[in-house]
């Protein structure tokens, strides 16, 4: 663990030594969609992930207009069990959006990395042959994270029970005995980022986050919720109701909001530096989901479906100290520059999500990436960070954004708590 009290930030690319990196010979991305992020406890806060999760799959396989039935996998990521049926999700989200049921599904947990590594296994899977399309989603609910108690299966002794928050307590390592929070507190003197830093990074995310809501590119993200019946053959019908309030449809991300660095600046510390509820991730529920082919299979068009978004070319996932866990994607994302024979320079565009902001702007400046090519159209701090399905979140961004721009190269990534990071590079034609 590096001397958090040092100053100077150590040299992290040393990190990337030890990284996993896999290069995609045959992935494309045909079509991608998400949900909107609502704030906890909001208009999806009694959507169960699994829900969530097949309302992005089908509106993706409703972009990419390729037949369900030609999916010959289905790779889900989720976080926190969330519903009694967690467990099938994987399997659920596959079949209710229209997979065959002699296809194969299952779930993935890379915590807040998640969703890229969905989009990773499906993209060796097209790659090696043995799919011709894959379908990737990542869904939570984090307003549906249980209240729970693990030792008492056997019965209550006297004075001995005991209920904990598990979306709380998940935000705390036992392992090295530090808050998320606080991991970014210590990259924060690590990098010299002040407060002043922070809540300017943090202001920065809100105004273009509401920029791009208002332009409408969230818009070409969002499949927009709306009550539903998901049905299939020989499955039972699942519900989808929101609440009376949403008035039958949940179309924007909530989160998103001005919110002037003067605000920001009157917010108390919640870890005892910089970082306050403002200028972290805001908390919600969401899902993701991309449909992965090949290029035989894009070239030969989907009927109905929008040309391909571009290809998956690589990814790679590194390991750092579990105590600066936030700096993970600047080893993982120096590994694919590596492997690929690239520099910072090649890469258009930077979508790394923002756990907190402190966290956000040492990767930053560890990259050595200008504030005009990272999160260009805001990130985490303004519309939320549904752990699993942000990764694909990412993905699909940069994408978009790389197409709108008529640019090449992207690189998405994110941290995860214990000490780990991963990117993907992707290129859009």
């Amino acid at each position: 663990m590096p001397d958090v009290n040092q100053g100077t930030a150590p040299d992290w690319t040393r990190y990337a030594d030890g990284a996993l990196v896999e290069t995609f010979a045959d992935a494309t991305l045909l079509a991608a969609a998400r949900t909107p992020f609502v704030d906890l406890n909001g208009s999806l806060a009694q959507v169960s992930p699994t829900d969530l999760g097949i309302h992005a799959a089908k509106a993706a396989l409703a972009r990419s207009g390729i037949d369900p039935a030609r999916l010959g996998a289905t790779v889900a990521g989720n976080c926190i069990q969330a519903s009694y049926d967690t467990l099938f999700y994987a399997r659920h989200i596959g079949l209710y959006a229209g997979m065959k049921d002699d296809r194969p599904a299952h779930g993935v947990q890379r915590l807040c990395t998640t969703g890229f590594e969905a989009i990773a296994q499906g993209a060796r899977m097209t790659s090696a042959g043995q799919v011709e399309a894959a379908l990737c989603v990542g869904t939570e609910s984090m307003s549906r994270a249980p209240i729970v108690a693990y030792a008492h299966r056997g019965g209550f002794a006297l004075g001995q029970v005991e209920f904990k928050d598990a979306l709380w307590e998940g935000l705390f390592d036992s392992g090295c005995g530090t808050a998320m929070g606080g991991t970014a507190e210590n990259l924060a003197r690590l990098h010299t980022v002040t407060r002043e830093e922070t809540d300017a990074y943090a202001a920065a995310s809100f105004a273009r986050a509401l920029e791009a809501q208002a332009a409408g590119r969230f818009a070409e993200e969002i499949a927009p919720v709306v009550d539903t019946v998901f049905e299939g053959p020989g499955l039972k019908p699942r519900k989808l109701k929101l609440p009376r309030g949403a008035k039958g449809e949940v179309a924007q991300d909530s989160h998103v909001r001005p919110t002037p660095i003067e605000v920001l600046a009157k917010l108390n510390p919640v870890f005892g530096g910089v970082q306050t509820g403002g200028n972290s991730s805001a908390i919600v529920d969401g899902a993701a989901a991309v449909v992965l082919t090949t290029g035989k299979v894009a070239a030969a068009g989907a009927a109905g479906g929008a040309p391909p978004l571009g290809r998956i070319v690589a990814a790679s996932v590194a390991g750092v100290p579990a105590e600066v866990m936030g700096i993970g994607p600047v080893p993982a994302a120096v590994a694919l520059l590596r492997k690929l024979g690239l520099t910072v320079a090649d890469i258009d565009l930077w979508e790394i999500n923002e756990a907190f902001g402190a966290q956000a702007e040492s990767v930053r400046r560890a990259l050595g990436v200008s504030h005009d090519r990272f999160n260009v159209n805001g990130g985490a701090i303004a519309f939320g960070h549904p752990l699993a399905a942000t990764g694909v979140r990412c993905v699909l961004s940069v994408m978009m954004e790389l197409k709108r721009r008529g640019k090449k190269r992207g690189i998405a990534g994110a941290c995860a708590g214990g000490g780990q990071g991963m990117a993907v590079l992707v290129e859009v034609d």
